[in-house]
């Protein structure tokens, strides 16, 4: 017999208790500021039907990087790449009882069969935070504080990133930080934004690169045949994260 590997599945990653330790305290930072602008937290299973991805989710990750499987009822079933469309379909689901505007917030690991390297794996927890109810310029706002705040939270300054937008007047968002910009480039891979849009850049050259991303996609709920409701929100990862905190020797890496 052969000898059994020792390694974890390509793309993923064992957690030690050291690991762990630092887990939780980025895990305990998204929690802090999410409750303090008012969101509740929420989560649903890893595993969902494939077709709720197909209609609103970029045809890379649709085609190229989704984990799907076909289970014994035939269906073919996919781990999630992204909360947003779970999201939608639960807030369909018990649309009648709930009250907006809804402030909800989920820390998910997601998967998608991507080339290891750094920032990037086959696994990944990321902090999402979502509107719903809440339409223009209001909810836009909102938002971009709420990914600022966590910035902040973690210790970064306003030299450290960049709050890059596109789709939107920089005049309504200045007072949120002297580090707002244009980006003309800018766009989100997911098919579903219908407005504004914003990634957080890390500002060292060591690690230029997105933090975070979001923007607002009003039209969601359609992909449930539901009427929709004015969404706006923002997904931050707990790789590239671990990257800007040692990049910029922030806590737990000072």
């Amino acid at each position: 017999m052969s000898k059994l590997s020792t390694d974890p599945y390509k793309g993923v990653q064992d957690f030690y208790p050291e690991d762990m330790a630092i887990q939780k305290y980025i895990f305990s930072v998204w929690r802090k500021v999410a409750e303090k602008f008012g969101y509740e937290e929420y989560n649903a299973s890893p595993l969902e039907l494939a077709e709720i991805y197909k209609e609103k989710t970029g045809d890379e990750i649709v085609n190229e990087q989704m984990f799907t499987f076909v289970d014994r009822g035939g269906r073919e079933v996919a781990l999630r790449p992204e909360m947003t469309p779970s999201l939608a379909r639960m807030v369909v689901a018990r649309r009648k009882s709930l009250k907006f505007p809804l402030r909800w917030y989920s820390i998910p690991n997601l998967f998608r069969y991507e080339r290891p390297q750094k920032g990037r794996r086959r696994e990944h927890w990321q902090l999402n935070c979502d509107l719903l109810g809440v339409p223009g310029i209001e909810g836009d706002r909102e938002m971009m504080s709420l990914a600022a705040a966590v910035m902040k939270e973690f210790g970064a300054k306003d030299e450290d990133f960049e709050i890059r937008i596109n789709n939107a007047d920089i005049n309504d968002f200045k007072d949120i930080g002297p580090n707002v910009v244009v980006d003309k480039t800018l766009a989100r891979g997911q098919t579903y934004y219908t407005g504004a849009v914003f990634e957080i850049f890390d500002t060292n050259p060591d690690n230029n690169r997105s933090i975070a991303g979001g923007g607002r996609y009003d039209n969601l709920l359609e992909i449930f045949n539901a009427e929709p409701v004015p969404t706006v929100g923002f997904g931050m990862g707990d790789i590239t994260l671990h990257d800007f905190l040692k990049t910029h020797k922030l806590k737990p890496y000072a």
